[in-house]
């Protein structure tokens, strides 16, 4: 089978032939259909991260596929079946985390495309228990960004605990920003969609923004303040300014939701300003399997859309480099 393979943290990803690999006690085969291309694959790709995966591996954790083998003990899943492949490949189930609903902050856990080979290839193993069941009718290249961009921003506004009335501005609107804006609406929230390209803005509008900014123009601290300040801000650009402008634009009360990773690893908190207006700064990791099968049956029932390109496995170079140039609108679908 064909694999993209990370080789080296500073050179580009290669595209190898690798035996199909074989499903262990518990694992499942999955022909791979769609995988989705999330800026961690990049951050994997780069060795941007403190805790850092081992070359060479393959990237990919937002894979869609149907399952061909079943191995010993498998319960959970039938050859046929339509299955997601997330970011939390395999969880122990036994400690505090687990048992309390929390199993993506597991300790032993092991993550799809990081420290296990991930979805970027025509075949990929996975632990069935960790596999989530995609519903009938779900088209594979609209379920694969909701595999990690949806259900990420699904338990942001989740954790955000956003209220009918809340308004909430989600800076960085993409891959993750254009359904964090579809959720918070779900939620009964007044969005303001804050990016710096106009194409962003214009799908933000297409998806119910009640107000856009566009960072590149306008101060968007001025702008967010002007509306009457946000209750909710969710930062998904990875970058510490942004960060700062989402806490700064917070009204009284308000909850700041760090989703992406600055390879900077860090930014300033303003420590007065947030103890005085009582602002709440939450760390919000990627949902559960619970989450993630929540967020297939809100799309199966058509109360969100995902917005997409597809390009060839062969392409992902250049789509690596169409993501950090900020040239795709939303997410990119790899096509094996």
């Amino acid at each position: 089978m064909r694999a993209t393979v990370v080789t080296s943290f500073d050179q580009p990803l290669e595209i190898f032939d690798v035996p199909v690999p074989e499903p262990g006690p518990g694992e499942i085969l999955v022909r791979i259909e769609a995988s989705g291309l999330c800026h961690t694959d990049i951050h994997a790709a780069r060795g941007d991260w403190p805790v850092k995966p081992n070359p060479p591996f393959v990237p990919g954790h937002e894979g869609v596929g149907i399952v061909e083998r079943v191995g010993v003990g498998v319960t959970e899943h039938a050859v046929g079946h339509r299955v997601a492949l997330p970011w939390l490949g395999w969880a122990c189930g036994t400690c505090d985390y687990c048992v309390s609903g929390w199993e993506t902050l597991c300790e032993a856990q092991r993550n799809t495309g990081y420290s296990v080979d991930g979805a970027h290839a025509e075949y990929a193993v996975a632990s069935a228990r960790y596999a989530v069941r995609v519903p009938d009718g779900v088209d594979p290249f609209e379920a694969a960004p909701l595999t990690c961009a949806g259900v990420t921003t699904y338990k942001a506004v989740k954790v955000a605990a956003v209220r009918p009335g809340d308004r909430v501005a989600v800076f960085g609107i993409g891959g993750l920003g254009h359904l964090a804006q579809q959720y918070a609406q779900l939620f009964g929230g007044e969005t303001v969609a804050v990016d710096v390209t106009d194409e962003k803005l214009h799908l933000a509008r297409a998806l119910g923004a009640t107000h856009t900014v566009n960072a590149a123009e306008v101060d968007p601290v001025e702008a967010v303040t002007a509306l009457g300040g946000a209750d909710v801000a969710i930062v998904l650009a990875a970058s510490p300014a942004v960060i700062a402008q989402a806490h700064r634009c917070l009204r009284r009360g308000g909850r700041l939701v760090l989703v992406s990773l600055p390879k900077e690893n860090g930014f300033t908190l303003p420590v007065f300003e947030t103890v005085l207006k009582g602002i709440t700064v939450i760390g919000s990791i990627v949902g559960t399997r619970a989450d993630l099968a929540e967020v297939f049956r809100l799309h199966a029932a058509g109360h969100t859309r995902v917005a997409y390109e597809v390009r060839k496995l062969d392409e992902i170079n250049e789509a690596v480099q169409d993501v950090l140039a900020g040239r795709v609108a939303a997410r990119l679908v790899l096509r094996p």
